[in-house]
């Protein structure tokens, strides 16, 4: 089974993407594998940094330009594919009814949510993401996972809660009308062309922040996905 694992790895990482730890399921919250029986472990599949880019604009390409939501189709292909290979079933966060992809990746890595909700990676900081997940109908035998530290918590000045002009994420939540509002108007370009500055403001994983056209082409995801 490691041999299988390393050979996932290897298929993942040929796209920039990697696995972001697994755990088994005890029996009451399974969900089917490929077959239909009940799943026994998971693979967590995501990326650290902009790593999957380059692979998927040499994908887009190729693609019809009005096709709906092009990074999550090309994440399902992807790992889509993996799966098939190694007989597991691919899901993703964007299925629907939707699965609970953040309360596996806190099980997976141990990772607590930031003040802006997206959790918080001792290395990666806010720059990383969960782009699908392998079900497996075995159970796979993983490392035990090492409870991470949450860098939020020693984090004095909260930065992340200061640098929005609108106010828009505070310790009350995150006020999705008033961000949209704003990235829309006449005062939104700084949001639109180099990302929410609140996530940008965050001292930590820096080396790993996405690069303004990445993080421009997921603000215009956020702001077409409300219209």
């Amino acid at each position: 089974m490691r041999g299988m694992i390393e050979r996932i790895t290897s298929a993942l990482d040929a796209n920039g993407l990697m696995l972001r730890g697994g755990f088994a399921f005890p029996d009451s919250d399974a969900p089917h594998g490929a077959s239909g029986a009940p799943a026994r472990s998971i693979l967590l599949v995501g990326q650290a940094g902009a790593a999957p880019w380059r692979h998927f604009l040499r994908w887009r390409e190729q693609q019809p330009q009005a096709i709906a939501n092009p990074l999550d189709t090309w994440s399902r292909e992807t790992i889509g594919t993996v799966a098939e290979k190694f007989g597991a079933r691919a899901v993703s966060p964007s299925d629907k009814p939707y699965l609970p992809f953040q309360q596996w990746a806190m099980r997976a890595e141990g990772l607590k949510p930031s003040p802006l909700g997206i959790l918080m990676h001792p290395q990666y900081g806010l720059w990383h993401a969960y782009r699908g997940a392998l079900l497996f109908e075995d159970e796979i035998e993983l490392s035990e996972r090492a409870d991470a530290i949450h860098l939020c918590d020693a984090c004095v000045e909260k930065p992340c809660l200061k640098s929005c002009p609108v106010d828009a994420y505070s310790r009350e939540g995150f006020a999705y009308q008033t961000c949209l509002a704003h990235v829309r108007g006449g005062n939104g370009e700084p949001c639109r062309s180099g990302g929410c500055l609140d996530r940008n403001a965050c001292p930590y994983g820096t080396a790993y922040r996405y690069p303004p056209e990445v993080q421009a082409f997921h603000m215009a995801s956020f702001v077409r996905a409300a219209s």
